[in-house]
């Protein structure tokens, strides 16, 4: 862990109100288009592959656009199980998103026959553009996935997966943890309800965040094993931690996703994982990141396949 850093917004101690909400919500810019980076790209599945939006993000009034949501899946039938996989809760986490569209754009295909595969993108658009971890109310999705869930991107994902006929059998979350956790992210949250901020140190490597609840360390292990021959798996820190968190095994850490409201909690799914890739350290790129996320997809399924599912 790494000492208090400060924030240019509000006063310490103070939590925020809506004038230092409106001076946050003025720094930011859109920077990349959702357009153009993940719909156009997601022109590109494979035609079993239907799209369907299940909701829209109106966020004219904050100077941005709409934003439809969409999932992809190739059907929901009965005598096969269902994989949910969502990317971009936290839209500056490209990887999370360009690695769920590489995953439709690729080998999607190629498990059409064994599982009914859900594929949310992108689930936070806005914060995707603004290279973002909030929303335009400095909410974090990724600490409101319940049912009466406030945050417009996670109430559309919530409310939709409330209509799925069947159960999900596993969930795949794709995330990263950047150096603009320490820098940006964790300042502006600490400064935002009035408190103090002590970074943690930044995990080199892939990791993963499992349940608490339901850790499946065989599933994490298989998925590790694999991603280990794409970019290295982060090693604990000092105190054996990831994140602050003591790890459960190798490159594995867990917490108590629905308690907490996290994506990954938000169905009974046995099988969940959240993936976690350091897209700014000195030996990965950001195609390894990539590549990384969808071989974590392949061998969650590849798991479940051995499994007999």
């Amino acid at each position: 862990m790494s000492g208090n850093t400060s924030y240019p917004i509000g006063v310490a101690g103070q939590s925020w109100r809506d004038a230092e909400k409106a001076q946050w919500l003025a720094r930011q810019a859109i920077q990349r288009s959702y357009q153009q980076q993940v719909l156009v790209a997601l022109e590109q599945v494979a035609p079993e592959f239907e799209r369907q939006q299940y909701g829209e993000l109106d966020y004219r009034q904050y100077g941005a656009g709409c934003y439809p949501l969409y999932a992809f899946s190739n059907g929901l039938a009965a005598d096969k199980v269902t994989v949910l996989i969502t990317g971009g809760v936290h839209g500056y986490e490209t990887s999370g998103v360009q690695g769920a569209v590489r995953f439709l754009q690729t080998v999607a295909s190629q498990y059409s026959q064994h599982f009914n595969l859900l594929v949310l993108p992108c689930i936070s658009p806005w914060a995707y553009e603004t290279i973002n971890r909030w929303n335009p109310l400095a909410l974090d999705p990724n600490r409101n996935f319940s049912a009466a869930s406030q945050v417009a991107e996670a109430a559309a994902v919530v409310g939709f997966l409330k209509q799925l006929p069947l159960p999900v059998l596993a969930h795949i979350d794709l995330h990263e943890t950047t150096d603009s956790d320490n820098s940006e992210f964790r300042p502006a949250k600490a400064a935002r309800d009035g408190e103090v901020n002590t970074n943690w140190d930044i995990p080199d490597g892939f990791y993963l965040v499992g349940d608490s609840a339901k850790p499946a360390a065989d599933f994490q292990q298989a998925i590790n094993l694999a991603v280990a021959q794409v970019t290295q798996i982060a090693p604990a820190d000092a105190n054996g931690c990831l994140i602050g968190e003591p790890v459960s095994q190798p490159g594995v850490v867990n917490y108590p996703k629905k308690a907490l409201g996290l994506c990954g909690g938000i169905t009974e799914a046995p099988y969940v994982t959240t993936t976690e890739v350091y897209p700014d350290s000195p030996t990965a790129s950001p195609e390894q990141c990539i590549q990384a996320q969808v071989t974590a997809i392949v061998a969650a399924l590849e798991y479940l396949k051995a499994k007999g599912y």
